[in-house]
């Protein structure tokens, strides 16, 4: 249990079993079962510093994997539909986030680094923005780890309500894909919602179009992803004003698109010339649920419950407070552009 083999094998096994579970419980899908198994591991076996290489390649590459492969399920046309849609929905959520969470920094009385980087973990990419922020304002490692335990939380928290929450309001997969891709946190929360909905709604009987809410979500997620570069630019700015030449921060704008995105336009390019059979989709579409949900059990193995509550209350208010702020102003905006659409 506490070799270096743990942090490699044990996701798989339970992300493995979690699957073959969600199959026949499909209400509560493969990746929540995954996430809620890997907590159980996680704290039950204190969380071995000889997991961490393991249990990271498997949270980090094998999601990035899965992504990819459901780049190849789909065309480059349905990736700029859906981008382009859901574009002034993402646009608004950011300037609210980014807005409240620099008013709320000082009413909350929390500390600035710290207040930032959840502000922008919450607004962009979870964890993904907390590291590329904290190279532009120089963030302290506490304030890094911090943050991360804040995002952590919400990520669990929306993998397990959003699936339930999009069904009771009979979400449509576009409305719930568009929901969930600008409301969750990090990528790996994102798709483990928009899978186990998928799997929640097909279990209903419900007659659904041909984009699954888990393709439309990654899409949005990783168009709101691409955001990151003007925010850094902006906080940069922002906060270079008054320090000495010395002491301000960098960021080179080039190093913080991921490389898994532009395999993911690759794949779709493939798929879209005819390289990739059709015949090929739903083993792919497999893939990439089973892919997921070994990464889910990964990311509950090494998301430490102590580190949360040692974050103190503040930090984890103005996670809360924004995560909801952007939820809701999500809603608002796809009501307002005729996005907010249910099943019949």
């Amino acid at each position: 249990m506490r070799s270096p083999a743990g942090g490699w094998v044990l996701p798989v096994v339970v992300g493995v079993v979690a699957w073959w579970l969600g199959q026949h419980v499909p209400v509560i899908g493969a990746p929540v079962l995954g996430i809620v198994f890997g907590l159980f591991i996680g704290q039950f076996a204190g969380q071995p510093a000889a997991w961490e290489r393991g249990t990271q390649f498997n949270a980090n590459r094998v999601l990035q994997a899965s992504i990819v492969l459901l780049g190849a399920g789909m065309s480059l046309g349905q990736i700029a539909e859906i981008g382009g849609a859901g574009l002034p929905v993402m646009l608004g959520t950011i300037v609210v986030a980014v807005a409240s969470g620099l008013l709320l920094i000082r009413v909350l009385r929390i500390d600035r680094e710290t207040g930032i980087l959840v502000t922008y973990g919450t607004t962009i990419c979870g964890a993904s923005a907390i590291v590329t922020m904290s190279q532009v304002i120089k963030a302290r490692a506490t304030a890094i780890a911090v943050s991360v335990a804040v995002i952590v939380l919400y990520n669990v928290l929306a993998a397990l309500a959003f699936p339930a929450l999009g069904l009771s309001f009979g979400f449509t997969p576009e409305t719930f894909g568009l929901w969930a891709g600008t409301a969750v946190n990090d990528t790996s929360s994102v798709v483990a919602a928009a899978t186990s909905f998928d799997a929640q709604l097909i279990a209903t009987g419900a007659v659904v179009g041909p984009v699954a809410a888990s393709a439309y979500a990654v899409v949005v997620k990783l168009t709101r992803t691409l955001m990151l570069i003007p925010l850094a630019v902006f906080q940069q700015w922002f906060g270079n004003r008054s320090l000495p030449e010395g002491e301000r921060g960098t960021a080179v704008w080039w190093r913080m698109v991921p490389g898994f995105l532009v395999l993911f336009l690759l794949a779709a390019a493939l798929r879209t010339v005819g390289a990739i059979p059709d015949a090929a989709g739903p083993w792919l579409k497999t893939a990439a649920h089973l892919g997921t949900t070994i990464a889910m059990s990964a990311v509950g193995m090494s998301s430490s419950l102590r580190a949360i509550r040692a974050a103190g209350w503040r930090p984890l208010a103005l996670g809360g407070i924004l995560w909801a702020l952007v939820a809701l102003t999500a809603l608002g905006l796809q009501a307002a552009t005729g996005q907010l659409q249910f099943l019949r």
